[in-house]
């Protein structure tokens, strides 16, 4: 795992910032408990760094995994699972990404992106879903 800092344009320098998806990425959505345990086996199932996943501390607790723009369509994600972006998308959806360091409250990074995991890998993300061990 490299621990290099990589900060893609659409990641701010403080703060946090509203991003529309299917722009820079596409996402999918689990709420609470269910979205960290997914989040956790995704870590741990992948051999290098496992890319961008988003946190919320307030309402539902959120986790948000960002996918290269499009991938979210190309699966079927399984229920309790929300696909946001990509084609088909009739909705407008804004996803809040914090900063790398700093106060980013209500938003922190569960996995910051990396120059070797710029993006969540949408396939590596369905399969963990899909085990069953989550």
């Amino acid at each position: 795992m490299t621990s290099a800092i990589h900060r893609p344009e659409w990641v701010p320098l403080l703060g946090h910032r509203l991003h529309v998806t299917g722009v820079h990425f596409d996402a999918v959505r689990i709420e609470g408990l269910h979205g960290e345990l997914v989040a956790d086996h995704l870590i741990e199932a992948t051999d290098e760094d496992a890319g961008p996943i988003v946190a919320e501390a307030a309402r539902g607790r959120w986790v948000y995994f960002l996918l290269p723009p499009g991938a979210a369509h190309l699966y079927d994600w399984p229920l309790g699972v929300q696909r946001l972006g990509g084609r088909g998308n009739r909705t407008v959806t804004y996803i809040g990404i914090p900063a790398l360091d700093g106060n980013t409250w209500p938003l922190r990074w569960y996995s910051a992106p990396t120059p070797a995991a710029p993006y969540v890998c949408a396939a590596k993300l369905s399969a963990v879903l899909g085990s069953g061990i989550a």
